[in-house]
């Protein structure tokens, strides 16, 4: 008898759970219902922007089709919300007023994001109201608005410094609109980079035409433009940015309401195991944003130091490829077999990639100690183990700086600004915890003249080009071979390309490197 499964939310990393188990569903090893709170199918949130400013598509955004589906045998329920989870019964209560059985529950419901307490807007984290002019940027609406805002050369002002409301900025900025980035702070993505990188990075955005506002808190916004819509965010100074459009990029929050009204155990998302179980509850599970990975083990060391959900993609999918196969075996074989296989893998410390026109930033790992900071240096080094080291080169005047923490010789942390070769590399050897060069000069030459002028990059196939998805260089060479000749061609292929779309430049070299050996 097959087991059934639904799964509570259809974004991405629900969209790949549900590529990964179509083979079971269409054998009639698993029945599958997914129900999706919004209209469309899922389709590449990371990738919003893009499309607010033009860009990209929303066909070019899809990961799923619904139809497709349907035909395949999957249950799809768009629109629908699940009211509440009866987990006595083994049952779903749905918005549309019914109830459907589940032997496997998996919750991907992702995370919303975070609305300020401001005067004027509404907090309240399930039910946001936001006046005309307002937008969070976080579904195919908000896009339209940010493109209408765009197209007519319209003020637009972002609130918050991370990295999606920098790109957002940026982007806007370079198809017309003016923009302006507010943030606490004297720089911005003040928790992931170092003083002197933040001030490259300033001076680089706003070389790009973006106005920076640091040091600046938030205390209301001002609704007298037409209609009612924003005209101004006001500053705890007296001040205020004046503006056609506010965009709110202030983070997201784990969506565990859910979890929480069914009694589960929560922090700062669903608390599962290392088989993505929830405590306590071994026939649900959870997966992306809203999935918190701390076992229950106190003497486990891993879970000692972890932490809430990353809000990356990349760790979402391949949670979502390691339950498709556990649920496959447990339906298979049973639960002693499906308990057999390896736990999730640990996952590594994230990449942070901001990539622009004229625009490249890479940080990893811990670069907050300075050279001469001997107390940050000498942390950890006990028992024979090493002392920090750190390497830093800054140009500001050409917006170039590069630190390198390093530990042993091996790579602990890192943050480049506008030097793209030396940020490849080095994240190469982050990622693989590999020994620097003792010359350290000789990775910032990734980015000299003559390097540039060669068109010099790294050339080892097994080099991770896609970091959402894992897909390495040799993967994607192997699809243009195949007769893969555009980006879009190529993601179909491998998937590369179908996270953060960072990774989309390297891909069309790769394409171009080769269709120059074929023309030669």
């Amino acid at each position: 008898m097959s087991e059934r499964i639904v799964v509570v939310g259809f974004g991405p990393v629900a969209a790949r759970l549900i590529d990964e188990l179509l083979p079971a569903v269409r054998t009639g090893l698993v029945q599958l219902l997914v129900v999706g709170q919004e209209t469309e199918a899922a389709y590449n949130r990371v990738m919003v922007a893009e499309l607010g400013v033009g860009r990209t598509t929303a066909e070019a955004l899809a990961m799923a089709d619904a139809s497709e589906l349907t035909s395949d045998g999957v249950d799809v329920r768009l629109g629908t919300k699940v009211k509440r989870i009866d987990r006595a019964r083994q049952q779903v209560v749905l918005s549309d007023g019914t109830s459907e059985h589940y032997d496997r529950l998996v919750f991907a419901t992702g995370s919303r994001p975070v609305i300020p307490n401001l005067t004027g807007l509404n907090p309240d984290p399930s039910r946001p109201v936001l006046p005309a002019g307002v937008t969070a940027l976080r579904d195919l609406r908000d896009a339209a608005v940010l493109r209408a805002a765009v197209a007519d050369g319209k003020r637009v002002v972002v609130l918050g410094g991370g990295v999606l409301g920098l790109e957002t900025a940026l982007a806007a900025s370079e198809e017309g609109a003016q923009t302006t980035v507010v943030h606490n702070g004297p720089f911005p993505l003040g928790r992931s980079i170092d003083r002197c990188s933040g001030s490259v990075l300033t001076n680089s955005l706003r070389a790009g035409g973006v106005r920076m506002a640091g040091n600046a808190r938030s205390t209301g916004i001002e609704t007298s433009g037409p209609d009612g819509s924003f005209s101004a965010l006001l500053l705890d100074d007296g001040s205020a940015i004046d503006g056609d459009l506010l965009v709110l990029s202030c983070g997201v929050r784990p969506r565990i309401e859910l979890a929480e009204g069914c009694g589960l155990p929560t922090g700062a998302g669903i608390l599962v195991d290392h088989h993505l179980r929830t405590y306590h509850e071994p026939h649900m599970f959870a997966i992306g944003d809203c999935a918190e990975v701390r076992c229950p083990d106190g003497s486990c060391v891993e879970c000692r130091t972890a932490t809430g959900p990353s809000g990356l993609v990349g760790p979402g999918w391949r949670q979502a490829e390691w339950l498709a196969e556990y649920l496959v075996v447990l339906a298979r074989d049973g639960q002693a077999a499906a308990d057999a296989m390896e736990p999730l893998p640990i996952e590594k410390p994230g990449v942070v990639v901001l990539k622009a026109r004229g625009i490249n930033l890479a940080v990893a790992g811990d670069n907050q100690a300075d050279p001469w900071d001997e107390e940050l240096l000498e942390a950890g080094a006990a028992s024979g183990r090493a002392r920090r080291q750190i390497s830093q080169w800054a140009d500001p005047e050409h917006g170039r700086y590069v630190k390198m923490t390093t530990r042993g010789g091996v790579l602990e942390g890192l943050v480049a600004v506008g030097m793209p070769r030396t940020a490849a590399e080095l994240v190469v050897l982050f990622e693989r915890a590999s020994e620097l060069p003792a010359d350290r000069s000789l990775l910032l030459r990734l980015d000299g003249p003559d390097q540039l002028n060669n068109g010099a990059t790294s050339n080892d196939p097994q080099r991770t080009v896609c970091r959402c998805a894992g897909v390495s260089a040799a993967s994607i060479e192997d699809s243009v071979l195949d007769g893969c000749s555009t980006v879009g061609e190529v993601s179909k292929a491998t998937r590369a390309g179908t996270g953060c779309g960072g990774c989309h430049g390297d891909i069309k070299g790769i394409i171009e490197k080769h269709f120059q050996a074929a023309a030669a």
